[in-house]
C-alpha cells in the first residue's frame, strides 16, 4: 500500500498537467528572451539585417525595377517581411541545437516540467522575436514612405498570418536543429534552402519579368503566395485566395515536418 501511495505522487510529478505545462513554457520562453541582454548580437541580427535589406533593395534596385524607390518600397516591403520571417525561423533550430550540444536541453528535461515545454518555450520566444522584426520593418517602411492601404485591420491580419506561417515553418528549422551536429550547420542549411526559395519568388520582382519556365515555379512558391497575401492585407488587392493558399501551405509543412522533428528530438535526447 505504501509503495503504491508513494508511486502515485511521483508519477504525477513526472507528468505535469496542461496548465502547469503552459506555465513552464512561458517561463522557458522568458528565459530565451532574457538571454538577449547577454547576447546583444542576436538582437542586432533581428534588427539591423532586416533594415539593411529594406534600405539596400529600396534605394539600389527601386529605381531600376519600379521607376522610383517609393513605388518599389510599396511592392517589395511585404516580400522583405516574408523573407526575413523565413530566415528568422532558422534561429529556432540554431538555438535548439545549441542547447542540445551544450547539454542545456538535457538539464531542462531532467527537471519536473512538461517534456514538451523546452521546445514549446523556444518556439514561443522566437515567435515574439518575429513580431519584433515585423514591427521594426513596418516602422522603417513608414519612415521611408510606406503607407497602409487597409488600416489597422489589414496590419493585424498580416501579423496573424505571418506568425501562423512562421510557427509552421519553424518545425523545419527544429528538424534541422536536431539532425545536425553543430549550430553553424543550421545557418548553412538556411542559406542553401531559404535564399533560393525567397529569390525564386515574387518577393522582390514581379513574376512576369522572369523566364516562362521559372514563372511556373514562382506561382506555386509558398514565399510568393505569402507575399501576395501580405500585399493584399497591407496595401490592397486579393486577400482571400492568397491567404487560404498560405494557410494550406502552412498546414502541409506542419503535418510533414512536426512529426519528423518530434521523432528526431526523441531519438537525440
Amino acid at each position: 500500500m505504501t509503495a503504491v501511495t508513494v508511486a502515485a505522487p511521483l508519477a504525477s510529478a513526472r507528468r505535469p498537467g496542461l496548465a502547469a505545462g503552459v506555465r513552464h513554457t512561458l517561463t522557458l520562453a522568458w528565459r530565451s528572451l532574457v538571454q538577449i541582454k547577454h547576447n546583444p548580437m542576436e538582437l542586432l541580427d533581428l534588427s539591423i539585417q532586416p533594415v539593411m535589406f529594406v534600405l539596400l533593395f529600396t534605394y539600389v534596385f527601386g529605381g531600376a525595377i519600379s521607376g522610383s524607390p517609393g513605388d518599389y518600397l510599396k511592392f517589395a516591403l511585404p516580400g522583405i517581411i516574408v523573407q526575413n520571417a523565413f530566415f528568422a525561423t532558422m534561429t529556432t533550430g540554431f538555438g535548439l541545437n545549441n542547447d542540445l550540444t551544450k547539454g542545456v536541453f538535457d538539464r531542462l528535461q531532467a527537471l519536473p516540467i512538461a517534456r514538451w515545454a523546452p521546445l514549446a518555450g523556444r518556439i514561443l520566444a522566437d515567435t515574439v522575436k518575429q513580431a519584433w522584426s515585423v514591427s521594426l520593418l513596418i516602422g522603417v517602411g513608414a519612415i521611408l514612405g510606406f503607407r497602409l492601404g487597409n488600416g489597422p485591420v489589414g496590419l493585424l491580419g498580416a501579423f496573424a498570418l505571418l506568425l501562423a506561417f512562421s510557427l509552421a515553418f519553424s518545425w523545419l528549422s527544429v528538424l534541422v536543429g536536431v539532425l545536425v551536429s553543430e549550430p553553424e550547420k543550421v545557418q548553412i542549411f538556411g542559406f542553401m534552402v531559404i535564399f533560393p526559395l525567397t529569390f525564386t519568388s515574387n518577393a522582390f520582382v514581379p513574376t512576369d519579368t522572369m523566364p516562362s519556365w521559372l514563372q511556373r515555379w514562382v506561382e506555386v512558391n509558398p514565399v510568393t503566395i505569402l507575399a501576395d497575401a501580405l500585399r493584399g492585407m497591407l496595401i490592397g488587392g486579393p486577400v482571400a485566395g492568397p491567404t487560404v493558399r498560405s494557410l494550406l501551405w502552412a498546414a502541409v509543412i506542419l503535418a510533414v515536418f512536426a512529426p519528423l522533428a518530434v521523432r528526431g528530438l526523441r531519438r537525440r535526447v
